[in-house]
């Protein structure tokens, strides 16, 4: 498995080039070419491995610019969502395989102040209580989730020191002594990382 950064200048892939695409997160927003040029070419690549029926999993920003390529719009979510929260997966899921591989409920990591429309055809996967819209599953290859399943301990420390300035006093964005000391939640989400993987690789 390999990894582009697609900010960096004279990088060239294309979806012929790779069975599944996994597309992360940033603190940017899907609208924000005019700051970070390079997202239109994400956009496309992401479009032309979904037209060439390739398996896609976007986490974050991800999971926003692949429901922005399939043509659902990407807003402000109605509060900041920051922090350890428990997700309920939505009824739809049971109409998806890889939905129906997940489990019901989960204390997922987050973070983000953006949140996506369901696109058309897809079916939504989860919800939170300040975030109606957690994830989708388009086709049963392509899969965008707004939480985090990849997160570690060190990952989660690196946010809290670089991201500092987004912890501020809200309903739902925990303090960074809350989200450092909460290590109860590892495990769940890296399994249930591995089920969606497994499900995506089928």
């Amino acid at each position: 498995m390999s990894s582009t950064q697609l900010y960096q200048d004279k990088i060239e892939i294309s979806a012929r080039d790779f069975d599944l695409l996994v597309v992360m997160g940033g603190p940017m927003g899907v609208y924000d070419e005019d700051k970070s040029p390079w997202l239109a070419a994400e956009k496309q690549l992401i479009g032309d491995a979904i037209e060439q029926g390739k398996r896609v999993l976007g986490v974050c920003l991800g999971a926003q610019l692949i429901a922005r390529v399939l043509g659902a719009p990407v807003t402000k979510n109605r509060e900041p969502e920051i922090g350890w929260f428990l997700i309920r997966k939505r009824r739809e899921a049971a109409y998806s395989a890889i939905g129906r591989v997940l489990p019901d409920q989960l204390t997922a990591f987050h973070w983000h102040g953006d949140t996506f429309a369901i696109p058309d055809a897809a079916i939504p996967l989860y919800q939170s209580d300040t975030c109606k819209n957690q994830g989708f599953v388009f086709e049963d290859r392509v899969v965008g989730l707004q939480f985090h399943l990849e997160t570690t301990p060190e990952s989660a420390a690196a946010l809290v020191q670089h991201c500092a300035d987004e912890l501020v006093e809200a309903p739902y964005v925990q303090s960074a002594a809350v989200i450092l000391d909460d290590r109860r939640n590892y495990s769940a989400i890296h399994e249930t990382m591995q089920r969606l993987l497994a499900a995506l690789s089928a």
